[in-house]
């Protein structure tokens, strides 16, 4: 199950990287100084503020008055989200500064230890332990900024591995060794000597990538039990109140509401918690809301115009610009139509000296068995289309390719024989000439549990990756994963020996039930430069490149496609919405 919790469980795009930077730096000053204390404590644990990387958490039950906690909230530094908890008269508390606070829209939930009873089951797939490495640290706040999260300096998880009160615990993938989620716990008798023995969860996350059903259940079950072992009395949590799949998470598991609150400050990264939405905004999907969310960050004005179908007016210093997702007024219609025929897309990029796959349309005297001889393994796709949909992956018979062709007709009338390239699905985010963002496109893959079948396992795995992406990404099982699967010797029906995994689709497309991986920071140079002459070929400021290659760190590659309409939600912790922002208005930027 994916979760979400940090400071109320509030979504952030607050994701640049001067704010990392900041922090970082300032952590080293204190650090220098000496005067890095985990929490300001005066005498009697008075006023006590816990700084946990991503803002503070300031205790209101420790603090002498109302005063007292708003002069505390007003020192919030920029790029951070303050949060005063155990709030119990907010109105009070309100009422002394009403235009720098507001209530926040979560719940409290508490869970009482003394009738907690631990589980037996093991996490499958996966451990949870303490987190115990930098290279831990980076991995927590990537999943951070890929949920939306304020993220945090790596170097501050790490000063924090050996602190009495702080505690991460991060979930491993057995297999791949990759974090797929983290929790972090606070221990207030640790912290300042409460006398309720209490403890509080924050920054619950599961990468949306993540296979394993269950990552989010075992890291809030290792947290309780980790401070049950301790002797505290009861954890305590802030979810927003909207966030249905974390209540339910949370209530199975014992949490019960309590009257507490939290009261935050009014500022950039909680605007849409105190400001109100904008009419249309509950329609937008995840790759329309990400611009949004950016655009309203920067104090553009945002109309929306048809929220389900992603589109939206943003106006800014006399300046207007239509969009629809990451389309905008700004590509051409000379653009948009080059990309919308993939024939048409492989001729304009091959004369730029792009590497192409040879390809020919099917139809007339086209000999399909002499082309499928060439190259042994082939792709079909419509000439028009989007989301991976029509598209079969390595056929090898002609029966294949003539089932694959008919399919694909009921997308668009032209279908296309591609040779196949075999290697990984590398998609390149190219805004104003300049790679934004890189990453692995992977096709979805089960992992066998023992005694659920194939399709079960699908049918699971396509509840959390729409979960994950807002109802984006969805196994569809039709004729596709049927072939799939019976090249692997499988079939629906089969029940896969426990960790047994097994990919359903050739395709890596998110929207069929793909996963993405991050990899800007080692993709080859010329595989960027190739990405960023095909945009300046097409003339278009914002378009997702695709290329087939053997691995993101070398330079051979084939051009697959160029998108019109990149999804900039799928390539977090890469600053992809802040640099949409900069082309369409550069006098915005922060």
């Amino acid at each position: 199950m994916t979760t979400r919790l940090q400071a109320g469980g509030s979504s952030a795009p607050a994701r640049k990287e001067h704010a990392l930077d900041h922090r970082l730096r300032r952590h080293r000053l204190n650090t220098l100084r000496g005067d890095h204390f985990e929490a300001s404590a005066p005498a009697g644990d008075k006023s006590v503020v816990l700084d946990c990387g991503w803002g503070r958490l300031l205790f209101a039950q420790t603090f002498e008055g109302n005063a007292q906690l708003i002069e505390a909230l007003r020192q919030e530094e920029e790029d951070q989200r303050d949060i005063a908890f155990y709030v119990t008269d907010p109105h009070v508390l309100l009422s002394m500064a009403p235009q720098e606070t507001f209530l926040d829209p979560s719940h409290t939930y508490r869970l009482e230890l003394s009738t907690y009873r631990a589980s037996r089951r093991a996490p499958k797939g996966f451990f949870v332990r303490r987190l115990s490495s930098e290279s831990d640290a980076k991995a927590v706040n990537d999943i951070y900024v890929s949920r939306g999260m304020v993220p945090v300096a790596p170097e501050f998880f790490w000063s924090k591995r050996d602190s009495r009160s702080l505690t991460y615990f991060v979930a491993e993938d057995e297999s791949s060794g990759e974090i797929i989620g983290t929790v972090t716990g606070v221990d207030h008798h640790r912290l300042f000597k409460d006398p309720q023995r209490g403890a509080s969860l924050w920054c619950l996350a599961v990468d949306p990538s993540a296979r394993h059903p269950g990552v989010g259940k075992m890291l809030v079950r290792r947290l309780v039990e980790y401070f049950q072992a301790r002797g505290a009395a009861h954890v305590d949590l802030s979810v927003l109140h909207d966030n249905k799949m974390a209540i339910s998470l949370y209530e199975k598991l014992g949490f019960r509401r309590i009257p507490v609150f939290a009261v935050k400050r009014k500022n950039p990264i909680n605007e849409r918690l105190f400001s109100g939405p904008i009419e249309g905004y509950e329609d937008l999907n995840p790759y329309a809301s990400i611009i949004v969310d950016e655009a309203r960050r920067r104090g553009i004005h945002v109309k929306i115009t048809d929220g389900k179908a992603g589109f939206f007016l943003l106006s800014h210093g006399g300046r207007s610009i239509r969009c629809r997702e990451s389309l905008t007024s700004l590509t051409s219609a000379v653009a948009a139509s080059i990309c919308d025929d993939k024939a048409v897309t492989r001729r304009v990029v091959a004369a730029a000296g792009v590497k192409v796959p040879e390809q020919m349309e099917i139809g007339g005297e086209i000999d399909v068995e002499d082309f499928l001889a060439r190259h042994g393994r082939v792709v079909v796709k419509p000439a028009r289309g989007e989301q991976g949909r029509g598209i079969a992956v390595g056929l090898t018979t002609v029966d294949e390719i003539e089932a694959a062709v008919t399919h694909a007709r009921t997308f668009c009338d032209r279908v296309l024989l591609e040779a196949c390239f075999s290697g990984e699905d590398l998609r390149l985010v190219v805004i104003d000439n300049k790679l934004v963002a890189a990453a692995i496109r992977r096709p979805p893959r089960v992992v066998g549990d023992g005694f659920s079948s194939v399709r079960d396992l699908i049918a699971g795995q396509s509840l959390r990756r729409a979960a994950s992406t807002g109802g984006e990404s969805r196994i569809v099982v039709d004729d596709e994963v049927v072939r799939c699967l019976r090249s692997a010797g499988h079939g629906l029906d089969t029940i896969l020996p426990e960790g047994e995994g097994v990919t359903v689709r050739k395709t890596a497309n998110l929207h069929t039930g793909g996963t993405i991986h991050d990899v800007t920071r080692e993709v080859h140079p010329d595989l960027v430069k190739a990405a960023c002459e095909a945009a300046r070929t097409i003339d278009i400021p914002v378009t997702g490149i695709d290329f087939m290659v053997k691995s993101p760190t070398h330079s051979d590659y084939v051009f697959i496609e160029a998108n019109e309409r990149p999804g900039l939600a799928n390539h977090e912790p890469q600053p992809t919405a802040e640099r949409f922002m900069d082309l369409l208005f550069p006098t915005s930027r922060r």
